[in-house]
């Protein structure tokens, strides 16, 4: 092949540090060392027995040939009762896609709503893979630095500052990955008008918004019909490797998504849709909530621990499972400073790279997504790592 002939696309998508550096602690495991990950943000906590029971079944039954592109009714009602249940919002089944993760969720709306020029207001720091979704469709990610006094998230203000004759629409995630902070629900609806006044189009990942510790749940789809909402089976519901999520769209675009759903995945996977169905039982639910009490307690503990060893915490992070902490107070090089720790004590953290070029070098993100013997273990060797320099 003559590599010339490589899209120039390719030109404005970065590797995606979180997994390079996830190889590096693989390949010092693989050298005898113990590797604490505190990197990726993946639940430390597998797939419910009923979940896992449905899946068995469903194989059993050789119920295992393609779905509709839309995904398997039943699991439309489950999530659409889920929305009834725990928002108070009614969500007809109609508008709710099962996708193959919601990175497909992601890609889709990007296909549907994003055409070669368009501009799509996010905030800087942000998850890396949404401004490579819009760069994807030959669109442009503008990102715009939003710091501790806005909770890392856009605000209105901004919204309407950055907005501009090439400027499509929003993407916002909330809680947000790298920093586990939401939007404020009366900001969210003001920048929800702003959208809708300026015709644009607003899509918000909601995909940890199952796991919100400090307030009720809430969802942008009590904003309005027309917000495409992303969300997913692998945090809440730890489904991480069944790459399975859904997307709620406005009822004129679910026609246009299925087109795109048809010719883009055919079906996510049959046997994942058959025992994300068992998610929504009573049992799982009731585990899924003792998890996410977890999830809180180890939040409560890493939070402070991380202040006492110099680290900055600007804004407590109110979802999710990450801490989006300051280290210019340690270092002036957050890259170096994680691959030092990772190498030095066989911590695994990771630098501000991958979320933005405004916190490239002063932040680190950590995930907590971990036992709670092995946070007290990493602050352990965080101690004894510090304290070696000083």
């Amino acid at each position: 092949m003559n590599l010339s002939n490589l899209a120039a696309r390719l030109d404005h998508i970065d590797p995606f540090h979180v997994m390079e550096l996830a190889k590096t602690a693989v390949a010092l495991e693989q050298q005898g060392r113990h590797i604490i990950h505190m990197g990726i943000g993946e639940p430390d906590f597998t797939a419910a027995p009923a979940v896992i029971a449905a899946a068995t079944q469903a194989m059993v039954d050789g119920r295992t040939q393609y779905t509709s592109a839309m995904g398997l009714p039943a699991l439309r009602e489950a999530i659409s009762a889920h929305y009834r249940d725990v928002f108070g919002l009614e969500i007809a089944p109609a508008r709710i896609i099962v996708t193959a993760g919601a990175s497909a969720a992601l890609v889709l709306a990007c296909a549907a709503l994003v055409d070669a020029g368009t501009e799509v207001l996010m905030p800087d720091p942000s998850y890396p893979c949404n401004r490579h979704f819009v760069a994807a469709f030959n669109g442009t990610a503008r990102m715009i630095v939003s710091g501790p006094a806005q909770r890392f998230q856009l605000s209105d203000a901004m919204v309407r500052e950055h907005w501009n004759e090439n400027t499509g629409g929003i993407l916002l995630a909330s809680p947000s990955n790298p920093t586990g902070t939401s939007i404020a629900e009366d900001e969210l609806a003001k920048i929800v008008a702003t959208v809708r006044e300026k015709g644009g189009f607003t899509i918000v990942d909601e995909i940890y918004q199952n796991l919100r510790y400090d307030a009720a749940p809430f969802s942008a789809l009590a904003l309005g019909d027309d917000i495409v909402v992303i969300n997913s089976f692998s945090k809440y519901f730890n489904m991480t490797g069944w790459r399975l999520g859904w997307m709620v769209v406005p009822e004129a675009l679910v026609p246009h998504i299925e087109k795109l759903a048809q010719n883009l995945f055919i079906c996510p996977s049959t046997v994942a849709q058959h025992a994300a169905v068992a998610c929504f039982l009573p049992e799982s639910i009731a585990l899924f909530e003792a998890r996410k009490a977890e999830f809180k307690r180890r939040r409560d503990y890493i939070v402070p621990a991380l202040e006492a060893l110099g680290f900055k915490v600007p804004v407590m992070p109110d979802g999710a499972f990450y801490v989006y902490a300051d280290c210019s107070a340690l270092s002036d090089d957050a890259d170096r400073l994680t691959l030092d720790i990772l190498n030095e004590v066989g911590v695994g953290l990771v630098p501000g790279m991958d979320f933005g070029p405004s916190t490239a070098h002063s932040h680190i993100r950590l995930s907590y997504a971990t036992s709670f013997e092995n946070l007290q273990e990493a602050v352990a060797r965080l101690q004894r790592y510090f304290a070696a320099r000083k």
